[in-house]
């Protein structure tokens, strides 16, 4: 049987890409975090977990034939592999992640050419360099292990080069952000010679066509409720709905059931409507994937 040498990304993204390939119908256990190869329920796809920071080097050499990373660490590496896609979502939410540059809050440099003849520490380093090269701006870039915002508190750095959602965490560190080089997705890689080959093509297709449902199923529910024939257009008139909402008669009545799929955003305001124009038997559901 063929298979499919897939990677997961170990650390921040592992836990939501995990959850992510459940709603897709694929259950990945990886020991309770303790194997680096989980058994997963498709016999076809051989999985791997390995860190971010190398996966489009893994898929690169073929160790891999497909894998999902930051496009943070596809720049970084400038791998020679296809972006087939590009899925958002992270950790806690649907932001982005954002690689900032951030000085201390009480420091003179407000902008980048502020920087010129100091020093950056930063985990991203290949990328920094490139980033002030092309702008002609001297600057000496230093890889940083970990702790990355505490080397400009400490005076060990003038500035870093570190990734954020919301920049809350940066300011809690006393630091301001001047800067913002890149937002990052989380994007679906594969080796160019994997990807000439048919059957692992469409199985990577499917895939990315399942994780996409289950992304786009996680901000929208289903809506069915019951509706006198009366009150059915004005009802109809009050949903969002992907395409037209589902309507059947109930039988022997003159009441329908009407079904639709909403964004999970706009619900609570629109059940109290809903009920006030004659809807009745509401119930909300959650969605695996809405493809």
């Amino acid at each position: 049987m063929k298979k499919l040498k897939f990677g997961i990304p170990k650390g921040s993204l592992q836990s939501a890409t995990i959850n992510l390939f459940e709603k897709s119908g694929w259950k990945i256990n990886t020991n309770n975090g303790r194997s680096y190869f989980p058994d997963i329920n498709d016999e076809s796809i051989e999985a791997s977990i390995c860190r971010a920071q190398e996966m489009s080097r893994y898929v690169e050499s073929g160790t891999l034939d497909a894998g999902l990373t930051g496009r943070d660490w596809v720049e970084e590496n400038q791998s020679d592999i296809l972006v087939v896609d590009e899925l958002v979502y992270s950790k806690v939410s649907q932001n982005p992640a954002r690689w900032v540059v951030a000085v201390r809050s009480d420091s003179s440099i407000n902008e980048l050419k502020d920087l010129e003849g100091k020093k950056i520490a930063t985990e991203l380093v290949n990328f920094t360099k490139r980033y002030f090269q092309e702008r002609n701006i001297p600057v000496k870039v230093e890889f940083s292990w970990g702790a990355t915002e505490a080397k400009v508190v400490s005076g060990l750095a003038d500035a870093v080069v570190e990734v954020t959602e919301t920049g809350s965490t940066i300011r809690a560190h006393g630091l301001k952000i001047i800067h913002e080089l890149m937002k990052s997705y989380t994007q679906l890689i594969a080796n160019r010679e994997s990807y000439k080959d048919r059957w692992k093509k469409e199985k990577i297709e499917q895939i990315i066509l399942l994780l996409k449902g289950a992304l786009r199923a996680e901000n929208m529910v289903g809506l069915k409720m019951n509706v006198p024939e009366e009150k059915l257009e004005e009802i109809i008139g009050l949903l969002p709905s992907l395409n037209a909402p589902t309507v059947a008669g109930l039988y022997n009545t003159k009441w329908f059931s009407v079904e639709s799929v909403v964004d999970s955003k706009v619900v609570r305001e629109l059940i109290p409507r809903l009920i006030k124009s004659g809807a009745e038997g509401i119930i909300e559901y959650r969605l695996n994937k809405v493809i």
